[in-house]
């Protein structure tokens, strides 16, 4: 099969190859994948700052994927040759709280991801693709709508009559704008594009603030909410504006650390986290049976992923290169 495996770190350094079909063993799919979606992680990892030290060489990057069941491992019950199914990030987190154990186990590095012809998944790691949903739709479902449903369900409990501020209009926070409407909540985004927030607008956000003509947005925040902050803060930038995110949140609000756009590391006002009671919660996408919560969600509300872009799967590198170029919603790799 042709895969496009990472030899070093760096762009120039991932390259299209002709590697052996993989078998699946008991348990095991082998899946045709048909499409896969990028995230901030897979170009932070080729790039060599996520978890350099966990990645082998060879790597086939690319955690997010869905396509057909092309053959069954011994002891399969779960699934049939024939069926559509969507890849699970964390291997072996099924249920119940984090385990830092669950860290070596991730699709797309240290494990194989889903840029090749052929990808092998468990059983048990894999949900089956809506049916509502292309096969290149539901590529885009495995982290960037599972992160901000986690937060806001297993974490927040989020209801009707809450309020969510979602930083900018990547593919986590497209869908944070589009689950967070249809909880029901009050959606805050900030952006620096007046154009993309109008599409958000269009997606069910409530407010909109562009930090570049107002730069104190955790300000603006405020003064939409009569001082009071909202519930919940998707936080996808990181470095020190997470004491913004801090400002900008309710008394015993939640702020919610999924990205690190400004860097991997922050100083924050102890006295400010402190009066404000703010509840800081790291995010690490979530499991497989609130995947499976997310999907039903996702069917009821009739939610449809919103796709950037659609590479051909030869042309890998220049997907990469329009994420780093910023887009609304998310980019994909269609796979022959």
């Amino acid at each position: 099969m042709r895969a496009w495996t990472l030899d070093e770190f760096g762009l120039e350094n991932l390259n299209l190859r002709e590697v052996p079909t993989p078998t699946p063993g008991p348990h095991e799919l082998l899946v045709k994948v048909s499409a896969v979606s990028l995230n901030y992680r897979d170009k932070a990892l080729v790039d060599g700052i996520y978890a350099p030290e966990k990645m082998p060489k060879g790597l086939i990057p690319v955690a997010d994927s869905a396509g057909v069941v092309a053959a069954v491992g011994d002891g399969v019950t779960k699934y049939r040759v024939g069926d559509r199914v969507t890849s699970h990030f964390y291997s072996t987190w099924h249920d119940g709280p984090w385990l830092p154990e669950y860290a070596d186990f991730q699709m797309g590095g240290p494990l194989n991801g889903g840029l090749a012809e052929y990808q092998i998944l468990g059983e048990d790691n894999v949900v089956p693709t809506p049916s509502t949903m292309s096969d290149s739709e539901a590529s885009t479902l495995p982290i960037a709508a599972l992160t901000p449903w986690f937060a806001l369900r297993e974490y927040r409990g989020l209801k009707a009559g809450d309020s969510v501020l979602v930083q900018g209009t990547g593919g986590v926070s497209i869908f944070a704008i589009q689950l967070a409407s249809a909880l029901g909540a009050r959606v805050i985004v900030t952006s620096s594009s007046d154009e993309k927030l109008a599409r958000a607008r269009e997606l069910g956000a409530t407010d909109t603030i562009n930090y570049r003509t107002t730069p104190d947005w955790a300000g603006a925040v405020l003064d939409l909410t009569d001082g009071q902050g909202v519930d919940v803060v998707l936080d996808v930038v990181g470095g020190d504006r997470l004491r913004d995110s801090i400002r900008a949140a309710k008394g015993n609000g939640l702020v919610a650390v999924i990205g690190f756009l400004e860097g991997q590391t922050a100083s924050l006002d102890l006295m400010d986290l402190i009066w404000h009671q703010t509840h800081i919660q790291g995010i690490a996408v979530g499991h497989l049976r609130s995947f499976h919560d997310l999907v039903r969600f996702l069917d009821e509300h009739t939610i449809n992923p919103v796709v950037d872009s659609v590479f051909a799967f030869e042309d890998a590198p220049r997907a990469y290169e329009k994420l780093a170029e910023g887009a609304f919603g998310k980019i994909v790799i269609s796979t022959p």
